[in-house]
């Protein structure tokens, strides 16, 4: 498969040390060769393969120097791309790398779409889809834990599985074909309903272990969305700087002086969370501060874990109480602040309100406690064995949706079987589970999918 040569800027767009055009295709190292001038005259396009080479990126046709570069020559199929693939290391500066991939256009490159390096990786063969959406998992990661996932991932570690339950399934319907066109005993059929059960069932199992990793891997790609709740002044807005390390949000003792939701990503011990501060939940005569409320009730609504923060040093309000009810049946971690003051709260009270969800207490003034705090947010969602490092993760929600759909094909043929249902129709059913596996790794899926997902990528992978 060919395609026309393509370039764009492969790191972030500000000051560095250094910034790299990358082109690649048929026309990469000509295209290179036209702007390119080594110390000795020596064209890119006669040395080695995977070799870098100082020199100087010129204008056309005036000759004049626009950079001071190192160029790296890489000759398909040894690339990411499995194209030709040449790299410019330009000066880290917003108008000297602009102007290096403008030269670049100018000798006949065009601007590369978002994800399109990775893109060319995947309809060149050298990975599959779910390996391609693992560069951008990998890039976005958060946490180490999100990174060795990708890490996984990319390596084709769901892909090897995938493709091993697929195969399966074929043999499977390989069989069932022989021995229904070949019948050689009397109880054919009863051998046939056995095979299916036998290896259905393994691929269910299998099916059910990825899904057991889902949630955990869900989190650790896109975050926990903690949403830190209580009355003006319990100490949100400490919580969240403790959390983050630094003085993000305002803190006094005025109420009301968060106004507006506060967002900011944290790992806790692995555990990546988006953490939103809000404005303290009351009922207000400030216009901006009701707002303020309103959104802190709305972002509610949309959480996966409550920090419900509470005063160690006043008795608990119906507004407190209000607050209990409004985050039932969540994932809630209650926190009683402020443990340096005189006790005035009934803990007793809060066991019963937080109905055996982890209640902590802290003293975020003193800086106690926040050690308890991220134990118990680790515990909540990590508890249990699911950490294994040989575990296969599922962490992608397109992942996550066809794996269900493929195990609910394999229930729908062993159900079948179970109600004698004709062969070709629980054929019919694994065919599907198969198909839809396939999915997954691009070998059955849509171009409209491909390009969408891709279209996600940043500019220059």
């Amino acid at each position: 498969m060919e395609f026309d040569t393509i370039a764009a800027i492969s790191t972030p767009m500000g000051e560095g040390a250094i910034a790299i055009v990358r082109l690649s295709g048929e026309q990469a190292i000509p295209i290179a060769d036209r702007l390119f001038k080594g110390p000795a005259g020596k064209k890119l396009s006669e040395v080695a393969s995977h070799t870098i080479h100082y020199g100087n990126i010129l204008e056309q046709p005036s000759g004049l120097v626009v950079e001071e570069v190192m160029v790296s020559v890489m000759k398909g199929p040894k690339t990411f791309t499995r194209e030709d693939v040449v790299e410019i290391n330009c000066h880290g500066g917003i108008v000297s790398v602009n102007r290096v991939l403008q030269l670049a256009l100018d000798a006949g490159a065009r601007l590369a779409e978002p994800g399109e390096f990775t893109k060319r990786a995947f309809l060149n063969g050298r990975i599959d889809l779910s390996q391609a959406e693992a560069v951008m998992d990998l890039i976005r990661a958060k946490t180490d834990r999100a990174m060795n996932v990708a890490i996984g991932q990319m390596e084709g570690r769901l892909s090897r599985l995938v493709r091993t339950l697929r195969q399966e399934i074929l043999e499977t319907l390989a069989h069932v074909e022989v021995n229904i066109d070949y019948p050689e005993y009397d109880d054919v059929e009863e051998m046939t309903h056995h095979l299916l059960v036998e290896k259905a069932t393994k691929v269910k199992i299998e099916l059910e272990k990825l899904l057991q990793t889902a949630e955990q891997g869900k989190i650790l790609r896109e975050g926990l969305s903690t949403v830190i709740i209580g009355r003006p002044n319990v100490g949100k807005s400490s919580l969240l700087n403790s959390l983050v390390h630094e003085a993000k949000a305002i803190v006094t003792d005025v109420p009301g002086t968060t106004r507006d939701v506060i967002e900011e990503y944290v790992s806790v011990r692995g555990v990546p969370l988006r953490l939103v501060d809000t404005a303290g939940i009351r009922e207000t005569e400030d216009i901006v501060e009701r707002i303020g409320v309103e959104r802190s009730r709305q972002v509610l609504k949309e959480a996966d874990l409550i920090l419900l923060v509470l005063n160690n040093n006043e008795i608990l309000s119906d507004e407190d109480e209000k607050l209990f009810e409004a985050v039932s049946g969540m994932d809630v971690i209650v926190i009683v602040n402020k443990t340096d003051l005189p006790n005035q709260i009934d803990m007793s009270l809060v066991e019963k309100l937080a109905g055996g969800q982890p209640v902590v207490t802290t003293s975020l003034k003193e800086e106690e406690g926040i050690d308890k705090l991220e134990e118990a947010i680790q515990s909540l969602f990590f508890a249990g064995n699911v950490q294994a490092g040989d575990l296969t993760y599922v962490s992608n929600t397109r992942h996550i949706a066809l794996i269900r759909q493929a195990l609910r094909a394999i229930d729908d043929a062993l159900n079948g079987i179970a109600q004698d249902i004709p062969i070709d129709m629980v054929q019919i059913d694994m065919t599907r589970a198969w198909e839809i596996l396939g999915e997954i790794i691009g070998d059955s899926v849509h171009e409209s999918l491909i390009d969408q997902l891709f279209s996600q990528f940043c500019l220059g992978k």
